[in-house]
């Protein structure tokens, strides 16, 4: 008898095919990891705290108390929308949109200088611009205003 191995054609294709799947989806995995979790930059990336921000007017008001520290963040979800805030000094803080301009994710990590989305990797600065893609655009500003401990950020 001879030691040689027929395979059909089907079960050749039905081989080929999953190989191929298997590489593709290792590809796929590879280029949506991002960054990794940390940061040449800005360090580690951590979740963001979430608040809850209220809807009034033109206007979403929230409570700034969880970020107390000068480049400190938060999320901020409102019925008005998702944001990002950053204390910038004693009495003001920034405030962008938290949706990644690259495929509609929430941004929920930051580090130190920069925000980051957990799906594909973009990062923004704390004004919102691109520092790293697949991002292209920028995300949106938003105008605040800061008393008695409440971010009121007008939309």
């Amino acid at each position: 008898m001879s030691d040689t191995l027929v395979v059909s054609r089907r079960q050749f294709c039905a081989g080929a095919c999953q190989a191929a799947s298997c590489a593709a989806l290792a590809t796929i995995a590879s280029a949506c990891g991002g960054d990794g979790p940390t940061s040449p930059s800005g360090g580690p990336v951590n979740t963001l705290p979430r608040l809850s921000g209220q809807l009034s007017g033109s206007t979403v008001r929230v409570n700034a108390t969880s970020v107390a520290d000068v480049g400190s963040a938060a999320l901020v979800d409102s019925v008005g929308g998702l944001f990002l805030i950053s204390r910038t000094s004693a009495s003001s803080f920034s405030a962008i949109d938290a949706v990644c301009t690259h495929e509609g994710c929430t941004i929920t990590g930051a580090n130190s200088t920069e925000f980051v989305c957990p799906c594909h990797g973009s990062r923004y600065d704390r004004s919102g611009h691109v520092t790293n893609g697949p991002a292209k655009a920028n995300l949106r500003q938003y105008g605040t205003t800061f008393a008695d401990g409440i971010v009121t950020i007008s939309i």
